[in-house]
C-alpha cells in the first residue's frame, strides 16, 4: 500500500505539480496514440512475491526497505476517445537496484534485495487512475532501464508494454524501444521523473498514461 498520510486525492496533486511542464497533458489529457505494444520478456515473475500490492518498496514483515530511489509512477487507462476505463487490471514488475529480477532463469547472479517486491498490482478507479510506489529503473544487461507494464480490460485487447526513463542514453540503443518505427508512439512510452518532494523526501515522480485498443 502506499504509504499512510497521502491520501489519493494527494497524491494525484502532487504528483501532477511534480510532473508539471514536462509535455505531458496529465489528466485531463484526450487520448491520441494507442500504447504501442512491446515484448513480454523473459522474466515475468515464476514465483509471486508474498506482498502483490502497488507499493513495491516496502514488504510486509521484511526488515527494511528496498533499496533504490523511491519512485511514484501514476497515470490514466483510457480508450482511444479518452474515456477512462474502470477497473482495468494493472500489473508491472522490474529488476531490483542490483538488476536481478524475481525469476528462476535470471543469469544475473548478484545478490538481490530482499526488501524489493519486484512485482506489483492494481486496479484502475473510476477516473481510469493508477499508481504505484516503487524504484527508479536501472539498466541490466545492456537494456534502457524500464519498467514491465501489462493491462487488461474486458472490453478491449490486453497490453504487455515498457515504461522508459526520458534523458536515459540508453534509450537510443535500446533495440526493443527503437524497433517502434512511429515517432509519436515510441515517445508514449517515454516518461519524464521529476523531484517529487510533495509526495516525500528524495522522491521521484511520473505520469504514464496507457490508451487501450
Amino acid at each position: 500500500m502506499i504509504p499512510s498520510g497521502f491520501s489519493r486525492r494527494g497524491i494525484l496533486i502532487a504528483g501532477g505539480a511534480a510532473v508539471a511542464g514536462t509535455g505531458f497533458s496529465g489528466w485531463a489529457a484526450a487520448a491520441a496514440v494507442v500504447t504501442p505494444a512491446q515484448s513480454r520478456g523473459p522474466f515475468y515473475p515464476d514465483r509471486m512475491p508474498i506482498d502483490r500490492d502497488n507499493d513495491l518498496v516496502r514488504i510486509s514483515g521484511a526488515r527494511q526497505s528496498a533499496m533504490g530511489q523511491i519512485t511514484h509512477i501514476m497515470g490514466r487507462i483510457l480508450d482511444t476517445r479518452g474515456r477512462p476505463l474502470k477497473g482495468a487490471h494493472v500489473e508491472i514488475w522490474q529488476c531490483d537496484s542490483g538488476g536481478r529480477y524475481i525469476h528462476s532463469r535470471d543469469a544475473n547472479r548478484g545478490p538481490s534485495d530482499a526488501g524489493f517486491q519486484g512485482y506489483g498490482a492494481t486496479s484502475a478507479d473510476s477516473d481510469g487512475a493508477y499508481r504505484f510506489r516503487t524504484i527508479r529503473p536501472v539498466p541490466y544487461g545492456g537494456r534502457a532501464p524500464h519498467i514491465h507494464f501489462a493491462i487488461r480490460h474486458p472490453d478491449h485487447r490486453p497490453l504487455v508494454t515498457q515504461m522508459y526513463v526520458e534523458g536515459e542514453r540508453r534509450n537510443k540503443r535500446d533495440g526493443i524501444l527503437n524497433s517502434i518505427r512511429d515517432k509519436a508512439a515510441r515517445r508514449s512510452l517515454i516518461v519524464p521523473l521529476n523531484p517529487a518532494p510533495e509526495l516525500e523526501p528524495d522522491a521521484l515522480a511520473g505520469v504514464f498514461n496507457v490508451v487501450l485498443a
